[in-house]
């Protein structure tokens, strides 16, 4: 559904729909939602997809609810984000922003970080079914690594500008069948390169003795305690050879040599070989640590 050319009143659900001509307040109550509610809930309502979406593009192909300045709700192509201010749950917000992004029999994609019982009767309400489970596993960078033994014929570097085609060849061809992360191109890239925690020393790129790239692992350091296996991706001709182990292992050890205290990073519940690994390097899941996609 492509922005309406005003604001609109739903006098049924009183929220308002934005659009981007009034980009500025919008943008600033948005961001004062996701802030109470990160420090209510330690979750931030937007996936990083929204967030990049809303740092680089702002309101642009994005139609925008209001409840006043108690909650908010996008919907991106099929994708639908809501969030209420914790001062204001329990009143109806959500419903009513949820009757009019959800509106309809329209494909819609929901995400609930945390698993939250109230996102699930939600969802059930309006027709969206449990779909995909993401774990965030853990583990303090207290905890002794093995150490990184390469083979003779391969190399583990940091980032350099000239990679950047070839992490979006590995890139493509390791997550194909993801529906989110195989669709990176050079725009989207460029975009994460633009926030404020990329740094090129933290995208770690394996090259052979020919200097074809085979993987990478790119980390991402969220503050000065926090780190994040961001992305780990295997070329299919590179698979087999425990690269993806030791690409994790190479950056838990730079992440550790940073100083943070405590390392994350977010799987399919469903990947057992991934997690098996994950497991095995001191990484632990808490069922709170759960986000849930939910579709209709």
């Amino acid at each position: 559904m492509p922005p309406m050319p005003h604001a609109w009143l739903s006098a049924r659900s009183r929220t308002t729909r934005t659009v981007p001509d009034q980009p500025t307040n919008v943008l600033q109550t948005i961001e004062a939602v996701r802030r109470a509610c990160r420090e209510a809930d330690r979750q931030d309502p937007l996936d990083e997809a929204a967030s990049l979406q809303l740092n680089h593009r702002g309101l642009a192909d994005v139609t925008t609810w209001l409840s006043g300045t108690d909650g908010f709700a996008l919907r991106r192509g099929s994708e639908v984000d809501l969030a209420v201010s914790p001062a204001a749950r329990g009143r109806g917000v959500g419903r009513g922003l949820a009757r009019d992004a959800v509106a309809g029999d329209v494909p819609t994609i929901a995400w609930s970080h945390g698993d939250h019982p109230a996102a699930a009767r939600l969802a059930e309400s309006h027709g969206l079914v449990r779909a995909r489970e993401l774990w965030v596993m853990r583990r303090s960078a207290a905890q002794p690594l093995p150490e990184l033994d390469l083979p003779d014929d391969l190399s583990v570097r940091g980032y350099r500008a000239a990679d950047a085609d070839d992490v979006l060849a590995v890139n493509a061809a390791a997550f194909a069948a993801h529906p989110e992360q195989g669709g990176m191109d050079s725009e989207s890239l460029a975009e994460r390169m633009a926030e404020p925690w990329f740094d090129p020393r933290g995208l770690l790129v394996a090259v052979d003795e020919t200097s074809t790239m085979l993987g990478f692992h790119w980390t991402k350091q969220h503050d000065a305690a926090l780190g994040e296996v961001y992305v780990v991706g295997v070329g299919p001709t590179a698979q087999g050879r425990g690269l993806g182990r030791l690409l994790t292992l190479a950056g838990l050890h730079h992440l550790g040599s940073r100083g943070v205290r405590e390392i994350i990073l977010y799987v399919e519940a469903n990947n057992e070989p991934a997690i098996h690994v994950y497991t095995g390097l001191g990484f632990v899941h808490a069922a709170a640590d759960t986000h849930v996609q939910y579709r209709r």
